[in-house]
């Protein structure tokens, strides 16, 4: 039977209690006020790295579910809903992923983004009915600092009745949540500075595991060569010219060489790169990719393999 959401109020999490040595937070200099929430936002990074053991498994099971056709949908209210919008949106200009790859589901819409609506969090039911399109080849994440949001609750009971692969991020190591999820992400970041406030300590490690985890999906996707954004969207002028720089550093040409690669490529940086790279023309650039999954770094193999020269870089 679902508890009722009323009754888990009296339930503390980690961030809903009071930090011992803020208690005076009010009759602080305002050095002393920064510097508190300085120190604590230092312990932040160490709770996360509690848990990369955990995060690898879960980025290597994503990256099989999507090679297999299936997508990612995030689940959150509050701070951590918006953490999830910024994450899934600003992985299209980083790294060109497809349109729908990422999903975030934030409880109560875009009116919730900029303006905080009354009980969506608590809305299960929303939750399950958002959740409903997540099939058996996708992966659902909740986020939910205090472990126990209705509205995540929801959206990963339906996920993982459909079959597909559910993570919880959370700042509570006793998340009761916990049940629903293939893999639990509980960064022990303890009380907030300011109590309840998981915009803070908890909303940052929720930052950090979502950046570290999309960023490593894509890189074992092949959307990077080396430490360069080789899937980067030139939509603007400033892109364009980040494109002509990343060509430049990763094949060693000069200018005028990377721009007659590129518009050999119709202006796509991977094909003009690992045209450069192995010495072959953008339309066999275009065939080894495909072939390849998209991988510049595993093009460059195949493509040494069959010419019997080493790899290069």
């Amino acid at each position: 039977m679902t508890p009722d959401p009323a009754s888990e109020v009296s339930v503390s999490a980690p961030t809903e209690e009071r930090h011992p040595d803020t208690r005076r937070i009010d009759s602080m200099s305002t050095l002393e006020l920064l510097t508190v929430l300085n120190r604590e936002d230092a312990t932040v990074a160490a709770a996360v790295g509690a848990v990369l053991p955990v995060l690898a498994e879960a980025v290597e099971e994503t990256v099989a579910r999507i090679r297999a056709g299936g997508s990612v949908h995030y689940f959150g209210a509050g701070t951590s809903g918006r953490l999830a919008v910024i994450d899934a949106a600003e992985l299209r200009p980083t790294f060109n992923a497809p349109e729908g790859l990422f999903v975030a589901h934030h409880a109560g819409g875009a009116e919730a983004l900029v303006e905080a609506v009354e009980n969506v969090e608590d809305d299960e039911g929303s939750g399950a009915r958002e959740a409903a399109l997540v099939m058996a080849a996708d992966v659902a994440v909740g986020l939910t600092a205090s472990g126990r949001t209705p509205y995540v609750r929801g959206a990963l009971q339906t996920a993982r009745a459909n079959g597909a692969l559910t993570l919880l991020l959370t700042a509570n190591p006793q998340a009761q949540l916990a049940h629903l999820a293939d893999y639990l992400l509980a960064a022990d970041t303890g009380p907030e500075v300011i109590t309840g406030s998981t915009r803070l300590k908890a909303g940052t490690a929720q930052k950090l595991l979502l950046n570290s985890y999309s960023t490593a999906v894509m890189v074992r996707l092949g959307r990077t060569w080396s430490n360069l954004m080789v899937d980067v969207v030139a939509t603007n002028a400033k892109l364009r010219g980040r494109v002509l720089r990343i060509l430049r550093e990763a094949s060693g040409v000069d200018e005028a060489s990377a721009r007659e690669a590129l518009q050999a490529a119709d202006g796509e940086l991977k094909p003009a790169l690992l045209s450069l790279l192995a010495e072959i023309t953008a339309a066999e650039a275009r065939v080894l990719l495909e072939e390849h999954r998209g991988s510049v770094a595993e093009a460059m193999k195949g493509h040494d393999a069959t010419t019997g020269e080493p790899a290069g870089c």
